[in-house]
Parts: structure tokens; sequence; C-alpha cells
């Protein structure tokens, strides 16, 4: 775990022991510090009894710690700590900021990192796996796999400084304070968890806040596909020196997007320049980055390729909870009279239209339509599309591997959210590939299957 001796005599109270949050306690605690821990869940309180205090931060007197870290969980618009944290002007931070406080005391490395609203993920992953095919010593953290806090401090070797690429959301952001990226990277903006932000406009505030951060002559890439990313680029150029703070380009990389096959799609397309370019600053050659980009399998649930029988290819794309990230799945198979796509969709609805999806509708020989969002988006495709209503994931699955013929293609890309039908996008993914294993009779390897996700 990463432990410092900034922590050391000090009292933290840490509200929330999901993983996170038991990775906080452990590093504080081996750093010599005293923890206040609460959770709601009796079994999470568990885990910290007899090594921290148990009560909750509500409960008692703030001004006697010395910060509170609270899980990016807790809505910070709504959840009382937050007033009484500014009432007793003790700063509120979470376990990003704990790791930007660490830092002086790590071994020499670099950090990296990733925000936006789609794509964050994959661009964290492939860049975590172009720098760990080159051999530069790395770890993937933040709002992906570990907590960073409970990983083992990298220590450098023969091909340099180790890297920290932490994928990070705006709530991991609005708990940051002082994490000075070496790199940072903005994939893209679109309108997300407005319901804990004060409009659009609060929202891209808290993503420019990871490029505030850094200091004038650090490395930042942007996605540029959309006004509010070419602001924050904009006013980051204002303040930098040229070249520290630019637009991700294709350019010759675009010819070789086909040698990718993890990494299809325009959406995908811009997921890699930014990675190249970030990958690039960090010091790996063309040669590694071209090595790299051809052997990375992909993410579960993001354009994940689940399955080839029978020449249809099975694509789980869960992930797209969202207009915005499905229609750049829908646009990475342009129309092919033999590679047709039979589009399942529907769920929790996050708006009333499709509107962002609407140029690729040309690529669809049908939609699948399901759940909350089942007769909403059947009667706003049935003008341009064949659509069969099915309700439920099962029945449009069995529909479209009936109609389906060799080199079609059958997309799982929902464009919204599961809380419907299922407890989240895994969950809903998980069920599409065992659908589509009962109907094939076992999953046969296609290009890019990355397997199951790990529980």
């Amino acid at each position: 775990m990463i432990t410092s001796r900034a922590f050391s005599g000090k009292h933290y109270a840490v509200l929330g022991l999901a993983r996170s949050g038991l990775a906080v306690v452990d590093a504080l605690l081996a750093s010599g510090a005293q923890v206040t821990a609460w959770d709601r869940q009796d079994n999470a309180r568990d885990q910290v009894a007899g090594r921290a205090t148990l009560a909750d931060p509500l409960d008692i007197d703030l001004r006697m710690v010395d910060a509170v870290i609270v899980s990016p969980g807790v809505p910070l618009n709504r959840h009382p700590i937050a007033q009484k944290a500014r009432d007793a002007g003790v700063p509120l931070i979470g376990d990003i900021e704990l790791f930007a406080q660490a830092r002086a005391d790590l071994p020499s490395h670099r950090v990296v990192g990733i925000t936006g609203t789609n794509g964050k993920s994959t661009t964290t992953a492939l860049l975590h796996h172009l720098f760990d095919h080159a051999g530069v010593p790395v770890r993937m953290g933040g709002n992906i796999g570990l907590p960073v806090m409970g990983e083992k401090p990298l220590e450098p070797n023969a091909q340099g400084a180790g890297v920290y690429v932490l994928e990070l959301s705006s709530y991991q952001i609005d708990l940051t304070r002082t994490l000075a990226c070496d790199g940072a990277a903005l994939t893209n903006i679109t309108p997300d968890h407005l319901d804990r932000y004060d409009g659009f406009a609060g929202y891209a505030a808290s993503k420019a806040r990871l490029f505030a951060m850094q200091r004038a002559g650090q490395f930042a890439v942007f996605g540029c596909a959309d006004p509010e990313t070419c602001a924050v680029q904009q006013a980051e150029a204002a303040r930098r020196p040229e070249g520290r703070a630019v637009c991700a380009a294709a350019g010759p990389w675009a010819d070789m997007q086909c040698q990718w096959p993890s990494l299809q799609g325009p959406h995908n397309l811009q997921n890699a320049v930014i990675a190249i370019a970030m990958a690039r600053e960090m010091g790996l050659s063309d040669g590694q980055i071209a090595n790299g980009l051809a052997s990375f399998r992909g993410l579960p649930h993001r354009m994940e390729r689940i399955a080839e029988h029978d020449g249809i290819l099975y694509i789980n794309d869960s992930k797209a909870t969202n207009p915005a990230s499905t229609a750049p799945a829908l646009a990475a198979f342009p129309p092919d009279p033999d590679k047709r796509i039979h589009w399942i969709c529907g769920g929790l609805p996050k708006s009333d239209n499709l509107d962002e999806c609407a140029a690729a509708f040309g690529n669809v020989a049908a939609a699948y339509t399901i759940g909350d969002a089942g007769a909403l988006f059947a009667r706003l495709l049935e003008p341009v599309m064949p659509v069969q209503r099915c309700e439920m994931l099962f029945e449009a699955v069995n529909r479209a591997h009936a109609a389906a013929k060799p080199g079609d293609v059958i997309l799982f890309s929902p464009a919204c959210a599961s809380f419907d039908q299922f407890r989240d996008y895994e969950v809903r993914g998980d069920t599409f590939r065992a659908i589509v294993e009962s109907m094939t009779g076992g999953v046969e390897n296609a290009p890019g299957f990355v397997g199951r996700s790990p529980a």
C-alpha cells in the first residue's frame, strides 16, 4: 500500500468503507495516523473495527480532525457532511487527493490523469497497456482497477520511472485539490450526472479542474470534438507554452486503425490518438506504441467482441448508457450490404430522443427495443428502420439471432442506463453474454475477445 510521513500523527475521518475507503483506512493507519471511520453497512464497519474508531463524522466535532475523506459516491450537493465540513473549516477530500499528498514520499514516478464523459476507461486501460507492453513500470487506478492507495508503490527500472495511470471521474476530481498530473487528458464532455451539479456548465467546470491543478509546463491533450472540451483546451492553451495543451489529431494513425481489432469506430480512434499523444509525451517510441495498439484486448462491456458464430459477430457494448456513447458504436460499421447491424437498445432512458445516433441510422438493418425506453425508442425509430418491440433482453437477442445472416453484427448498445431491469451495466452485459452463449453453444474467440469480466 502507499504510505506517507505526511499523514503521521494526524487525525482523519473516513466516510464510506467500500474498496477505496478501506484502502484509505489501511494506508493511514500504516502511516501512523489516527482514523475515525464510518459506513452505513454493518459488515463494512466490521472490517475496520478494533483498528479505527467507529463514529459517524456527522456525530463528532470535525474541528478535531485534519480532513474528512469521503467516497466519491457521496453526493456533495445533498449530503450534510459537506456543509458540516465547511462550517468546521475542515477540508473534504478523497483518496486521489490523499495520493497526491503522498507523492513526495514515493520513488521517482509520473502521474497521468484521464477524465471525460465517455471513453476514459478505454483510454486509461489502453495507455496502461502501452506502458506495460513497452516494459515501463505502471499502475492503473482511480475509477478503474484497484484503489490507488492500496497499490504497491512503483519502483523505476531500466525503462525509466514508473507511471500511475488514473481514470478520474468528476466526483473524484471534486474531492481533489493538489494533484498536478505530469500528463492529463480529456476525452469529451457531454451531459451526464447533472443531478450532482448546477447544470451542464457545473459538470464541465468539474472536468476542467483536473487541468487547472496542473502547472503551466505540464502536458495536456484533449479530444476537441465537442464545444465544451474545446473551451477547456483553449483556456489551458492560453496559460501554457505552445504545445503543452493540444488537440489530439489522428493523422497517419487513422490508416492503421484496421490493425487494432479492439479499437474500432470513430470513438475508439479518438481514444487511441489521445493515448498515443500521451505515450509519446512520456517517452514511448512510435514502434512501441504501434505494437501495443495491435495487441490491446479491450475492456468488458465496451465494444467487446464476445463471439463469432456462423459468421455472425456479437458485440457487448452495455457500457453505452446514453445516446452519445451509442452513436460511435453504430458508426463503427459503415453501410455494407454484407455487414448489417441488428441493434438491441433500450433500458432506463436518460433523454427523450436519439438525435446523437441519427447520423448512423443508415447502418442499421433492424432495431430491437427493450426496457422502459422500449416504446419511446420504437416510436422514434420506426419511421427510419424496421423495429421489433421486445421488452426483455432475451427476446431481443433471440429475434436478432433468428434474423441475422453470415456477415451481420448483433450489437447490444443500449443508449440507456440499466436500472430498470439490471443492477448495473456490468450485470446487463454479462446477461447478454450468457444469452449469446446459450444460443450459440459456447463463445468462439472473436478478434479482440477478452473473455469474462472479473467478478
